[in-house]
C-alpha cells in the first residue's frame, strides 16, 4: 500500500495576509457593511475607501494502490483588517463599489473551480492547476484594474452600473461553481 500525499497553499490576494487574519467567506446572502472594513485609511485622500479581497486555494494528492485522489478547495475572502474607509466620504453608492471588488474575487474562484474540476486527476494536477491559478490570478488583477480604471474609481456612475450588471450576469453564468 503506497500512500503519497502533497499539499500546496496558495494565497491569491493582493497583500498575502498572515494564515490567522480575519476573513469574511463570500456568501450571496452577506453583503459588506462598513463595520466590515477595520483597517487604517492610506493613501491619497482622494480614496474614500479600499478593498482587499481574494481567493484561497489548496489541495491535495494522494495515491491508494495507484487509484490517484484529489481534493481542493476554493474560497474567495474578504480581508476586514486590510480594508478600510473614510467615515466622512463614504456612501451606500460607495459601499457598492467595494462590494463589487470582492464579486470579482468571487467570479474568478468560480472560473478557478471549474477550470481545476477539467483537470484530469492525476500526478500533473499541482504543476497544471499552479498554471492555472496564475493565469485566473492575473486575470482577477486586471479586472479590478478594469473595474476602477473605467468606472474612475466610481465617480463615472454609467460605467459603475454597467460593471455591476457584468458582474452579475457573470456570477451567474459561473452558479454551478460556487
Amino acid at each position: 500500500m503506497k500512500l503519497i500525499t502533497a499539499a500546496l497553499l496558495f494565497l491569491l490576494v493582493s497583500v498575502s495576509p498572515p494564515v490567522e487574519e480575519e476573513k469574511i467567506p463570500w456568501k450571496e446572502d452577506r453583503k459588506l457593511t462598513w463595520a466590515d472594513f477595520k483597517g487604517t485609511p492610506s493613501g491619497s485622500e482622494e480614496f474614500v475607501a479600499s478593498t482587499n479581497s481574494g481567493v484561497t486555494y489548496s489541495f491535495s494528492y494522494s495515491e491508494r494502490n495507484g487509484v490517484p485522489k484529489v481534493e481542493y478547495k476554493i474560497l474567495s475572502n474578504f480581508y476586514p483588517n486590510l480594508s478600510w474607509y473614510r467615515p466622512a466620504k463614504v456612501s451606500d453608492y460607495i459601499l457598492g463599489h467595494e462590494q463589487l471588488h470582492f464579486d470579482i474575487s468571487e467570479l474568478h474562484a468560480r472560473k478557478l473551480k471549474k477550470a481545476l474540476s477539467e483537470l484530469p486527476h492525476n500526478r500533473e494536477f499541482g504543476d497544471k492547476s499552479k498554471v492555472i491559478y496564475e493565469q485566473m490570478e492575473a486575470e482577477r488583477r486586471a479586472m479590478q484594474n478594469q473595474y476602477d480604471s473605467d468606472s474612475d474609481h466610481s465617480n463615472i456612475e454609467t460605467e459603475e452600473f454597467r460593471w455591476r450588471k457584468y458582474v452579475a450576469e457573470q456570477l451567474d453564468v459561473y452558479d454551478d461553481w460556487k
